[in-house]
């Protein structure tokens, strides 16, 4: 049964108006972040990450640079207990990062979980129970007295043992399936937390608002979490945090408007791993900043490593559209695309090569281990003659004259249509020296000699039709009077209308590249190419080619 009327918006909205997010323009720094990976991400797997596999994703985790990481829930796994007894024991955790380990505001499990973390250097213990209307009604059918009184049990026993222990412990305090949650009754139970707490400005609290299902448009979660910053108690001494899950597909949106609205921290995992549809994309959000060049403190400078690590240790695939990191996000298959994203490189290049404005990129992906060779212009039969010529200039040095563009994108197209495939840069290559370069199928020039008298007179010997005819001729230039002589014999005109040359590479003994085009009989312009150390040699083995296609077409 497909009824939306079998569903109703489950969320509430602040007892008052909070917008004063809207009129804030973009995030201006990073907030503090928190991973938790290796448990709200390793929980959604269909395989759970061993110890060893756990071990190698938090050290990732810390050379990206976080700070914060949630290692697990250790009262509820033995692998996680051990995750955490090991980073303690074993002294892994670096001095400038702190773990973060989660447990419901139960008895037992808080004191499971302070065995847990005895002699961690500095720890976050992460309580929560959830606080929701259906929650309250359907699974725990208490009074919302009962419900806020279960948080402040769960915070003494925190205080409690904290101080017996005398280790280095960080309190929060998540009202879970805050999304479902009349706002003034979350900021209630809060605020009774905060109180227990007496957080100082040498030891905040952090006070998580969890987005646990994604009920809402992002502004109405903005507006919630702005009337959660503006009432709580010891404003000063509270971290504000955001868990946003994903179930709307705006779990991202939820993160950045959150922050607007006046939170200071993100909980969320890399790629978005997590629960049903997941939890906010860490990646995208710290991306996002860093194309509006705000640092966001995470390094992502070899995204292609993260991902493979990231892969191999979850089992999960991340979307080849996936922002930033997918194998296609910085591909242009489209040829107006191509051209605009060719012109906008060459552009930056003579403008400013200081400062990003490439059509279509919103960052250099360059800047997350990624290549423009195999990463953005993508030949295939949607693709340009920009893109074409962009694929042989950057893989190849070759710089093709506008004039033949059109021609060889034509070329290229064909070949990708009838095969209905991608063509790599050698497939494009390839494509483009059978065209053009040495395309004899008519006639062969294997000699040419010049005097100066008069200008330019020549001799040329062809070869065609299994005879060597040698013929003369002149011009005002060596390739003027080359064509004349072609002309001269074939009876057909043989004007160029196209010529450029450039070196292929530096150094004595570079090859030069010619370019040729000439008009034939039929009014069409024809190329050629011809590629040697010495450039007239390359010109006539170019006009050769020209000339060659004209007659055979």
């Amino acid at each position: 049964m497909f009824d939306y009327r079998q569903y109703k918006r489950g969320y509430f909205m602040p007892p008052v108006e909070c917008n004063d997010w809207v009129k804030k323009e973009y995030i201006d720094k990073a907030p503090v972040w928190c991973s938790v990976d290796l448990r709200d991400g390793n929980q959604a797997l269909v395989e759970p990450m061993s110890l060893d596999e756990k071990l190698e994703f938090f050290n990732k985790l810390i050379k990206v640079g976080f700070k914060e990481i949630e290692i697990g829930f250790p009262a509820a796994s033995e692998t996680e207990y051990e995750l955490c007894r090991t980073l303690i024991e074993k002294n892994m955790i670096p001095d400038d990062v702190t773990i973060q380990v989660l447990t419901q505001a139960r008895p037992h499990i808080i004191k499971k979980t302070f065995e847990a973390v005895k002699g961690a250097p500095r720890a976050i213990v992460h309580v929560y129970n959830s606080t929701s209307l259906a929650q309250r009604e359907q699974v725990f059918r208490k009074s919302k007295e009962e419900i806020k009184q279960i948080a402040i049990e769960g915070a003494k026993l925190l205080k409690e043992l904290a101080e017996a222990d005398g280790g280095n412990f960080l309190f929060e305090y998540s009202p879970e399936s805050f999304t479902g949650t009349e706002p003034e009754y979350a900021l209630e139970v809060c605020n009774a937390v905060i109180d227990i707490w007496q957080p100082t400005p040498d030891k905040k609290c952090i006070i998580n608002l969890p987005a646990t299902v994604e009920m809402s448009l992002p502004h109405v979660f903005a507006s919630q979490v702005e009337y959660m910053s503006k009432n709580l108690h010891n404003r000063e001494n509270v971290v504000v945090s955001l868990h946003p899950h994903n179930d709307r597909g705006t779990g991202v949106a939820d993160a950045e408007l959150g922050m607007l609205a006046g939170a200071d921290r993100i909980e969320g995992t890399l790629f978005g791993n997590g629960e049903r549809t997941g939890n906010v994309d860490i990646v995208n959000l710290a991306m996002n900043m860093y194309a509006q060049g705000v640092d966001p403190e995470l390094d992502f400078s070899n995204m292609p490593e993260l991902a493979e690590m990231f892969e191999r240790l979850t089992q999960m695939k991340i979307d080849d559209r996936h922002p930033y990191c997918g194998k296609l996000v910085f591909a242009a298959f489209s040829g107006s695309h191509q051209d605009a994203i060719s012109k906008g490189m060459h552009y930056r290049i003579e403008q400013d090569p200081s400062k990003w404005t490439v059509p279509y990129l919103p960052i250099n992906p360059e800047d997350v281990g990624r290549t423009y060779d195999s990463d953005v212009i993508r030949i295939n039969s949607q693709s340009g003659k920009g893109g074409v010529a962009y694929v042989l200039e950057h893989n190849y040095g070759m710089i093709i004259p506008k004039a033949m563009r059109e021609d060889l994108g034509y070329a290229v197209k064909d070949v990708s249509d009838v095969n209905h495939k991608e063509l790599g840069a050698d497939e494009v290559l390839e494509i483009f020296e059978r065209r053009y370069k040495k395309f004899t199928p008519v006639f062969k020039i294997s000699e040419v000699h010049f005097k100066q008298i008069d200008g330019i007179q020549t001799e040329v010997t062809i070869e065609a039709d299994g005879k060597t005819t040698v013929v003369e001729a002149g011009g005002n230039g060596r390739l003027d009077a080359v064509s004349n002589a072609l002309s001269k014999h074939f009876g057909r005109p043989c004007d160029v209308m196209c010529y450029e040359e450039h070196s292929l590479k530096q150094g004595s003994d570079s090859s030069a590249i010619a370019y040729v085009g000439i008009k034939g009989d039929d009014g069409k312009e024809y190329f050629g190419i011809g590629i040697d150390h010495d450039i007239i040699r390359a010109s006539i083995d170019a006009v050769e080619s020209a000339m060659n296609r004209s007659m055979a077409e």
